[in-house]
């Protein structure tokens, strides 16, 4: 313990002294908080000590060194383990044996070490053989803490162990690790001890008090493995944050066939059902279930059946166990109102608690899970709707096999992770990041994924392993990253060295396709065609709660009907962006477009632009429909010209045929009309400036569908026409006097009155500053967040992906400001034009249509800087649904605090 005045570096719990709780989380790191919590529920937890993150903190901060009170705290602690559990460290005829484990403040499964039987040498070996009466007990628990503390701490590669071991079964005819007697696991530890010196040139470490401080090392080291900072950098976690250290004294499942080890979930992570759902295994320590070594048995019977095992339901084997196990269930959802997944291990026929936590889960399992436990009253929907990773919800969005297409199913495993995909077979994590990188889909086969496959796994659209159970280590990342994941099809062999897999006279090389589907367990040859989702029950129920919690309004991003109707149907409450320069790329247009960039004189531009017409018309008109009185924001053409130019000999020379002109004055034009930056050239307004016929035409294709529609539906089309890239109020009041003269036309010629609205988008810096005087004229502002950002930082979109990776490794930015908002920078820009546009227009509307629109953490700014909506990409509606409710529920708080 510490002293007083001193740093208190260590927290102890179970027996009769727990010190933490779950809410100390950010210091003990989640799984000491829970273990701290469980003790104080008065759950059977084995008790144990936790070095903090503070810790970690320190390490790091001082080149690896320990702050000084740290050894005489950890011994302090381990004296209570000794009196709690009447046993000695290092003491061989009474040994106490711990285990050391990391434990950082967000989950990070199988990402950082384990080291368990810790305090094993030859001489506390011998005694626990005969403290227990069980040597093959004793001397596998051994060979188990040799062959993890080497590879963790001692950094001596698994593969060593592996093939020792192998050799031994072979020679005595045994299958399984259980059929090694005492005297078979005393000559495969002399094999690893032999092999450790070999590889190191220094013994095994024999003194256990070495043994602690190195592994409490590796764990501490760990937090900046690559697997680590790679899974950090998916999932957002800061560095540091740091890890914990836990040292528990061990409890064994391996003493015998009354012994056990399992992990379980309150209810089923996969589709989120309230059913217990688990696996164990009889005579084994934990590492074995997660690690996919073995083939896990069924907690309960339901679960046996479902999945049409041989294997007895722990509820079978040890009813009474099962039972108590199934309290413990439901007290910690009830006490952690969420499901948990748990960590148990049972000592001759005695239950113990190892850990809880949150559990990962499917998008459709969060949302059952959410919306049952506000049905279930325990918690409210607010809390139900903040529960969700709006982010998630990309994996629901998504298509799933189409069930009547035709499908060659080759093998069968557990269904892992929901979701159907297909694609090229790969055998390595760094192959499939690296067809991935070339745009090429891919499905990661492994006999089992490791943490180190953690790249491999996210780059892939779906995984595939021939080992392994529902909560091995490819199963619960792959349902935390959304990927589809087939398990523990065992029918399947892998050849690494040929890039093979076969199943009955099946041989399916690599780059071969194949279809998994990690709703089944099915295995299928070659390309199976998919349906879209159908967005009803959980989801309907979430995003209808979400949608009362909210005050942002959701647009989306669209200039085809396709688009349009995909947005409505996920719930957009309008279009916040219609480009109208995509409209163009069509092919029946592309040769108007271009006589019209190409045209020297107004009249031969306004001879194209009458052929372009019709077809402006016709595309607003079928929006406006689509969207049946919602709002509808126009961009008037910003095209950065080089994009529309003719740029081969023959484009070039049906140009000149289409305007009777010769081919080398079309060729002088395109030379002409070169610019050297045609981002910051002449495109937006400028065109619009130059060539006023341009948006002439299109504010007349506006105005004449809003009259159509509203005549033909009876509806009020309420179309909002933005002008591009306005820097200046002067471009934008003679812009605007373009749009009100012909709106006026329109109205006198149909005899149709409508109303309309004139803004901008904001996207340069001189324009956020000038937010101002251009309010006077704009009656909206939608900020372009994709220029904003390129502006502000003088970057190119498209280029800067070459150098932003190394940026954000070197911390200048710690995001790419393409994806996620630069608050500080962009966002202060946002914040002073909403300011400034506010002051002179009070009831102006504000919005933001870049890319940023489908970000949470930019839709957060976006509430917090008082927008009216964002308009996103019509897939990401509802992600931005789901933010926007989050985000007003987080100012809420705010307020409130």
């Amino acid at each position: 313990m510490a002293s007083q005045g001193e740093n208190k570096w260590v927290y102890c719990f179970g027996a009769d002294a727990t010190e933490g709780r779950a809410d100390m989380k950010n210091l003990l790191g989640g799984k000491g908080a829970n273990l701290a919590e469980m003790a104080n529920l008065g759950l059977p937890v084995p008790p144990g000590f936790t070095i903090t993150t503070g810790v970690c903190t320190y390490f790091y901060a001082n080149g690896r060194n320990y702050p000084p009170e740290l050894k005489a705290q950890v011994d302090g602690a381990v004296k209570g383990l000794e009196q709690a559990m009447g046993a000695t460290f290092g003491d061989p005829a009474n040994p106490l044996l711990v285990s050391v484990r990391s434990g950082a403040r967000a989950s990070m499964p199988g990402m950082m070490d384990t080291v368990l039987n810790l305090g094993l040498n030859d001489a506390t070996a011998a005694g626990l053989a005969k403290r227990s009466g069980d040597a093959r007990f004793a001397y596998d628990s051994y060979r188990r803490f040799i062959q993890m503390y080497s590879n963790v701490v001692l950094d001596v590669d698994h593969h060593h162990f592996e093939e020792i071991l192998d050799n031994h079964k072979r020679d005595k005819n045994h299958n399984l690790d259980t059929d090694l007697s005492a005297a078979d696991w005393q000559a495969v530890i002399e094999d690893y001890k032999k092999a450790v010196e070999h590889e190191l040139g220094k013994p095994f470490p024999q003194d256990v008090q070495e043994q602690l401080w190195g592994a409490v090392g590796a764990v501490f080291g760990s937090w900046m493995n690559a697997r680590a900072i790679t899974y950090r950098k998916l999932h957002d976690i800061p560095a540091d944050w740091g890890t914990a250290v836990n040292v528990q004294c061990m409890v064994f499942g391996n003493m015998g066939n009354d012994c056990a080890t399992g992990v379980a979930f309150t209810r089923n992570p996969s589709t989120g059902e309230n059913a217990f759902y688990g696996e164990y295994l009889v005579n084994a320590q934990g590492e074995d279930v997660v690690a996919g070594i073995r083939t896990p048995q069924h907690l309960t019977i339901a679960g046996k059946e479902a999945n049409k095992s041989d294997l007895p339901a722990m509820e079978e084997v040890m009813p009474e166990v099962f039972n108590q196990l199934n309290e413990v269930r439901l007290t910690l959802e009830k006490h952690y109102r969420d499901m948990q997944d748990i960590e148990f291990t049972v000592q001759q026929n005695k239950l113990f608690m190892l850990q809880t936590r949150n559990g990962k889960r499917t998008a459709p399992a969060a949302l059952k899970i959410a919306v049952d436990l506000a049905e279930e009253g325990l918690i409210d929907k607010a809390e139900a709707v903040r529960r969700i990773d709006p982010a998630s919800l990309d994996q629901l969005l998504h298509p799933t096999l189409d069930p009547k297409a035709e499908r060659k199913v080759i093998a069968k495993g557990l269904p892992a992770s929901p979701g159907a995909a297909s694609g090229k077979v790969v055998f390595t994590a760094d192959e499939a990041e690296t067809l991935a990188g070339q745009g090429e889909a891919v499905i990661l086969c492994r006999v089992e994924t490791s943490p180190e496959d953690i790249h491999g796994m996210h780059a892939a659209r779906g995984i595939l392993t021939t080992r392994g159970g529902m909560t091995s280590h490819a199963a619960v990342v792959a349902r935390g990253m959304g990927r589809a994941c087939v398990s523990g099809a065992g029918d399947l062999r892998v050849d690494y060295k040929s890039k093979i897999m076969s199943v009955r006279g099946v041989t399916i090389k690599e780059g071969d396709i194949v279809t998994i589907d990690g709703s089944t367990g099915e295995v299928m040859l070659g390309q199976v065609p998919t349906i879209q989702p159908e967005l009803s029950g959980d989801f309907a129920t979430l995003m209808g709660w979400a949608d009362s919690l909210r005050r942002m309004k959701i647009r989306t991003n669209a200039e085809t009907p396709l688009d349009a109707r995909t947005a409505r149907k996920f719930g957009a409450e309008g279009i916040g962006l219609s480009r109208t320069e995509h409209m163009f790329f069509d092919p029946d247009r592309i040769l108007a477009v271009r006589e019209m960039i190409l045209a020297e004189t107004e009249a031969g531009r306004r001879a194209a632009l009458a052929k372009l017409e019709p077809f402006q018309k016709k595309d607003f008109a079928e929006l406006f429909t689509i969207m049946s009185g919602l709002p509808v924001t126009i961009r008037l053409l910003d095209p950065p010209l080089h994009e529309f130019l003719p740029n081969t000999e023959a484009e070039m020379a049906e140009v000149a045929k289409a305007t009777g002109t010769d081919q080398l004055k079309v060729n002088h034009r395109v030379v002409q009309l070169h610019e050297a930056n045609p981002m910051l050239g002449h495109r937006g307004c400028r065109l619009g400036i130059t060539y006023p016929e341009i948006y002439e035409m299109q504010a007349r294709a506006i105005f004449s569908a809003v009259a159509e529609v509203s005549q033909t539906t009876g509806e009020t089309v309420m179309p909002e026409v933005m002008i591009p890239l306005i820097g200046t109020k002067k471009e934008l009041d003679i812009l605007k006097a373009v749009v009100d003269r012909v709106a006026k036309e329109v109205m006198d010629s149909t005899g149709v009155t409508f109303e309309y609205m004139v803004g901008t988008m904001i996207e340069l810096p001189r324009a956020a500053l000038k937010a101002g005087e251009i309010a006077e004229t704009a009656e909206f502002f939608s900020y372009g967040t994709n220029d904003l950002t390129q502006t502000t930082f003088g970057l190119s979109r498209d280029d800067a992906g070459a150098f932003l990776p190394e940026y954000q490794r070197q911390g200048i930015l710690e995001h790419d400001p393409f994806q996620t908002l630069d608050q500080d920078g962009v966002g202060e820009l946002i914040a002073i034009a909403t300011e400034r546009g506010r002051k002179v227009r009070p009831n102006i509307k504000l919005g933001i249509c870049g890319e940023h629109g489908g970000d949470p953490a930019s839709i957060s700014f976006c509430e917090k800087v008082g927008l009216d909506y964002v308009s996103c990409s019509p897939y990401r509606v509802p992600i931005a649904r789901l933010a926007a409710a989050q985000a007003a529920l987080d100012a809420d708080t705010v307020k409130r605090d």
